[in-house]
């Protein structure tokens, strides 16, 4: 497999450097200065965009590259020594047939829209992206690797639109003080346009963005006229008030409980330029309540659960610290566990420090406190990007009141700081890049009762870039290298060492072992990729490790170590529409993953097929045979096993979704029939638009599931010897699972809405048929039945007559519910500044009887006990 994955790099190299033509980019936008005022109401009455030069060569890219657009459309830019000013107008033959909805801020929506790209570096792979709706709705973001974006950067600006016989027109004040550009007499920044109609799927560009390659940004045309205009000194403060009330259910002996519990709070974050190319961003005391809740998630598995970051001040510009993917803009994985080398949510995590083992009543801390966190973003240079962040948590302690009724407060966070720096060159024509990431956490071990339970320090340092073999970009070699080292003591490094992720007290691992009094933990990783970028053929190659020490989550997400992982994957792409066809793609790859003794832990065939149809349905389909592998992480630390061999089908389909009712379902299928193992989901989905300012979402989803050898326990037994001295008890587990994901969006105005977020779920699952392994990589077991370990349902224990005696641990069957949900107003009413109102309930039910019954499952379901957090936030915006 290696070979093969070696060969296609080789390949890169001698295949010719066949480039498409470059698209035009001759285009100049120009423009000028004006004296008077324009008012951005959305009507284009103003005698300046009379006079300003039009822009209106505009060309498809949807349905029909490089086609002549259905509609007219006009765009001029003006400005003043504040903003820019940007008047497009959208001539339709049919005004009635605007698709123009109306949702919150940045909310998915397949309605016509105006786009205006900017590129005030004139870097040629970054920038901005600010666009309108037909309904108004406003929607924001930064560019990043030439053609990537991100959609959480809220700017302050203005837009715009209305709708008339002729069509419809959008007015945009974009300040410049929202802008980062560099200082000049007179500037050169890229620029570009777009306009997107919701009926046809109709696209166009003022200078086409091909389908062929990931070219973006690079070839925005140029845009002159900004004359004695610089970058601003001013500081934008954005101070917030809050009031939380907190209605919980409580038993009557809880000392702890006070229902209700108010608790004000407030704070603030301030963003302000440095020097013209950097941008400080800083917060005090934050306060991320208004965002949507996490979902419920069953999680039975060794891999811990990744949600993603929602919190402002983390989420906005974020990009900046991506690592590891730069350059090519497709990154296959295939069981490559790509780590997130910045996972900001570290950042104010759970406390999760270790209470007491006679722990009566707790009260800990459902976050820790950040005390305060600073960014600092943007260029240092025209061609090196730059993002640095630090942040200081609080001491978190718990109050605890004992079994004997001693109350005593132990401390389940420590004091500690989180500092993450990165640093990316572009050389020319984006042809090189190299970057650095580092990221740095301390913590104050003082308190003895968490020394064991804490990394002391992390550091960690990741290197990456990109490389064109060729003068047209078409191959692009990419990856990352890096390493990480943990310090901490001989306890903590040991609970490191066997945790899940590394696994070190593995019996029969020949390339290292555990060490229980190592104080720190080293490890290193790499993958390097060979893309093809441009043309209907595509390639998609990689190959890379994650060393059994590498360790990087204090500050970032890591699932796995121990691994060497490649594909070979290829496929080829029609962009010609057809008469039933509007486009679609073929793909294959076949892939390999050893650890680092040599064993093959997974290997496997894929192919995908995509069709996006003329009546814009697309069907999306994959497949994936994987034949017989060992497997190190089955056992949970224990000797190698067996993966017999699987088959996995994976299909998805959906509607138009520019209709009021869109509709799409998935169907996923894993059999390992040797195994007597499978998995099996079903989700469809269905949105509702009754109104162009409703959107109701219901995502209903189920999910079975069997393994036939599922961990259990380990239990020491010296007379083992066959399994090195410890018996590993497994079982059949079947689960049962059904959910819904409920979202209703009503929005008033462009800057007025109310969302609500509901979770049912409902989850069962039964042990049955424990057995025991019998020997060392493979998948025989000893049991059910005489000789092995039996379990009492009735006591949820393991038979105490068994070799060992009663040390085995309680398993039991579970039924568990959760009903979870928010409801969130937000105002923004005026720029920048928003009134926040929030409402959000959990409620929960477990049962030990895994009876999966819905209706008497979901009625028990709404008669618990809920758990209510009424919110109320207020922000408002200065600019100094």
């Amino acid at each position: 497999m290696r070979r093969l994955v070696f060969a296609s790099l080789l390949l890169g190299f001698a295949l010719p450097a066949l480039a498409d033509p470059a698209p035009d980019t001759s285009h100049v936008v120009h423009a000028t200065l004006t004296a008077s005022g324009i008012t951005v109401d959305g009507v284009l009455n103003e005698p300046v965009w009379q006079t300003a030069p039009a822009c209106s060569n505009f060309v498809q890219r949807d349905p029909v590259e490089g086609a002549r657009p259905s509609q007219r459309t006009v765009v001029r830019v003006r400005y003043d020594r504040d903003a820019l000013y940007v008047g497009a107008r959208m001539y339709d033959s049919s005004p009635d047939s605007i698709v123009s909805e109306l949702s919150r801020r940045d909310g998915g929506t397949r309605s016509d829209r105006f786009f205006i790209y900017l590129d005030p570096y004139y870097d040629r792979r970054s920038g901005y992206y600010f666009a309108v709706n037909a309904a108004g709705t406003q929607f924001d973001g930064t560019l990043y690797n030439d053609g990537w974006s991100d959609d959480s950067w809220d700017g302050v600006w203005e837009g715009k639109a209305r709708r008339d016989a002729q069509g419809w027109t959008v007015e945009m004040r974009i300040p410049f003080s929202q802008l980062r550009f560099s200082k000049a007499e007179a500037q050169r920044w890229g620029i570009n346009f777009c306009r997107e109609m919701g009926r046809g799927f109709e696209n166009i560009y003022y200078v086409c963005r091909p389908r062929k390659s990931g070219d973006f940004v690079s070839l925005f045309p140029t845009l002159t006229g900004i004359e004695h205009v610089r970058p601003t000194s001013a500081i934008e403060i954005l101070p917030y008030g809050t009031s939380k009330v907190e209605v919980m259910p409580s038993g009557v002996t809880d000392p702890f409980h006070t229902s209700p519990k108010t608790t004000p709070n407030g704070g603030g974050d301030l963003r302000m330029p440095m020097g013209g190319k950097l941008t400080l961003n800083a917060t005090v005391n934050p306060d991320f309540g208004q965002v949507e809740v996490d979902p419920a998630v069953v999680n039975l598995s060794d891999v811990e659960t990744f949600f993603p970051e929602k919190r402002p001040f983390f989420v906005e510009g974020s990009s900046i610290f991506d690592a590891g993917q730069q350059g090519a803009t497709d990154y296959w994985g295939f069981n490559f566990p790509q780590p997130t080398f910045f996972y900001s949510r570290r950042i104010g995590h759970a406390p999760e420090g270790a209470l007491p083992d006679n722990t009566a009543y707790s009260d800990v801390p459902t976050g820790t406190t950040i005390l305060g966190a600073a960014k600092l973003s943007g260029k240092i240079s025209q061609d090196v990007n730059f993002g640095a962040l630090s942040a200081l948590t609080s001491r978190e302690n718990a109050q605890v009141q004992l079994s004997d009724n001693t109350e005593v407060e132990p401390q389940v966070e420590p004091l500690a700081y989180y500092g993450v720096a990165r640093a990316l060159k572009e050389f020319p024509e984006r042809r090189n890049g190299l970057g650095l990431l580092t990221t740095f956490a301390y913590r104050d071990l003082s308190d003895p009762t968490v020394r064991d339970q804490f990394n002391r320090a992390a550091l960690a340092g990741i290197v990456d870039g990109w490389h064109f073999l060729d003068h047209g970009k078409v191959w692009a070699l990419s990856g990352w290298a890096g390493g990480s080292l943990i310090t901490g003591t001989a306890t903590d490094i040991a609970n490191i060492q066997t945790d899940p992720r590394h696994y070190f007290q593995r019996p029969d691992a020949k390339s290292y072992s555990f060490d229980p009094g190592a104080t720190y933990l080293a490890g290193s990783g790499a993958r390097v990729w060979l893309n093809k970028e441009k043309g209907n053929w595509l390639s998609n190659s990689a190959i890379g490790y994650i060393g059994p020490g590498f360790e990087v989550n204090d500050m970032g997400f890591e699932s796995r170590a121990d691994i060497i992982n490649e594909h070979l994957g290829g496929g080829y792409r029609w962009t010609e529409p057809t008469k039933h066809v509007k486009n679609h793609m073929l793909l294959g790859a076949v892939f390999a993953s050893q650890n680092f003794d040599g064993d093959l832990t997974s290997a496997g065939v894929w192919g995908r097929g995509f069709w996006w149809y003329t009546n814009n349905w697309t069907f999306n389909s994959s497949f994936a045979y994987n034949p017989e592998t060992v497997n190190p992480r089955r056992s949970r630390g224990g000797p190698l096993m067996l993966n017999k061999p699987g088959y996995e089908i994976n299909l998805f389909g959906d509607t138009d979704g520019s209709r009021k009712r869109y509709y799409n379902v998935s169907f996923y299928e894993y059999l390992q029939p040797e195994e007597n193992s499978f998995v099996y989901s079903f989700y469809p989905y269905f949105t509702y638009k009754p109104a162009s300012n409703i959107k109701l979402d219901i995502g209903p989803g189920y999910d079975s599931s069997r393994d036939g050898a599922f961990y259990v326990a380990t239990i020491p037994d010296p007379a083992a010897t066959g399994t090195y001295g410890s018996r590993y008890v497994f079982a059949r587990l079947d689960q049962q699972m059904i959910s819904a994901n409920i979202r209703l969006n009503v929005s008033f105005t462009p800057t007025m809405s109310l969302q609500f977020y509901g979770q049912p779920l409902i989850a069962v699952g039964r042990y049955s048929d424990y057995k025991e392994l019998a020997r060392p990589k493979s998948l025989d077991f000893i049991g059910p039945g005489a000789g092995a370990w039996t379990y009492d349902p009735a006591t949820g224990e393991f038979d105490p007559d068994g070799p060992v005696g009663p040390t085995a641990p309680t398993v039991n069957d579970f039924n568990t519910k959760s009903l979870r949900g928010n409801a969130v107003f937000r105002w923004e009413y005026m720029p920048g500044s928003a009134l926040y109102l929030v409402w959000t309930q959990q409620r929960s039910d477990y049962e030990s009887t895994p009876e999966f019954n819905v209706g008497p499952s979901f009625s028990r379901l709404l008669g618990a006990s809920a758990d209510n957090i009424f919110l109320a936030k207020l922000t408002y915006y200065m600019h100094l």
